[in-house]
């Protein structure tokens, strides 16, 4: 066989491999279009439902010592974006956003509500006031406090609204047909996220997120 024949034998080879390859990564694309379909039907039913409910927040504290007001999930939104993949227009992600506010209104009302306080003095109780924050999305003013003569840091202190944000983001990934899904202040000041795949990202899969997010025994994570 000449050269110029096993060169045009490895090309030949190398498309055929570049073609399954394509072929694969188009199934799964389809795959996890057809899975983002349903993600966003559900996304844009459950927020009309939950905002007439408002169901209770799970109970909540930055510090584990100082509990906030009962509180109340509500203004559910839906937000989805899409991008161009190979030539196709496909999903970039699908969120669900909303507000952990007290459940008496009366009570938000009121003049001159005083903000919640926290008070840290040690590395790990920080990490985790800061990380609770951060989670929710909770406004806040840090101050620190310090021994008059010696200047030496006694504590930091934490003044906050009582009110946070939590979310899910479900972010396809086509070329291997899953989901990456990320929760911020579901079920608690906290962050978590898992992975589902195309065939996993069903109707009841979604359910068990509806019943995390409303506090209800669920297998989601």
């Amino acid at each position: 066989m000449s050269f110029l024949n096993q060169l045009k034998q490895q090309a030949q080879t190398l498309q055929t491999r570049q073609g399954d390859e394509l072929q694969h990564l188009d199934a799964n694309t389809d795959a996890t279009e057809a899975a983002c379909k349903t993600v966003w039907h559900y996304f844009m039913e459950l927020p009309r439902q939950l905002n007439v409910i408002e169901p209770a927040a799970v109970s909540l504290s930055l510090d584990g010592k100082a509990p906030w007001p009962a509180m109340k999930q509500t203004d559910f939104r839906f937000d989805a974006r899409k991008k161009t993949l190979r030539g196709k227009e496909v999903f970039d992600y699908l969120a669900l956003g909303w507000r952990l506010a007290p459940a008496e209104t009366a009570a938000v009302l009121a003049p001159g509500l005083p903000k919640g306080r926290v008070s840290v003095n040690f590395p790990p109780d920080l990490e985790r006031v800061e990380r609770r924050l951060r989670a929710g999305q909770v406004r806040h003013d840090r101050q620190e406090l310090r021994h008059p003569e010696t200047n030496r840091l006694q504590s930091i202190v934490f003044e906050h609204d009582m009110a946070a944000r939590a979310s899910v983001r479900v972010t396809p990934d086509h070329d291997h047909g899953s989901f990456d899904i990320r929760l911020a202040a579901v079920g608690g000041l906290d962050t978590a996220s898992t992975r589902y795949t195309a065939a996993q990202m069903n109707t009841a899969a979604l359910d068990e997120l509806a019943k995390l997010i409303v506090g209800q025994p669920s297998r989601f994570i």
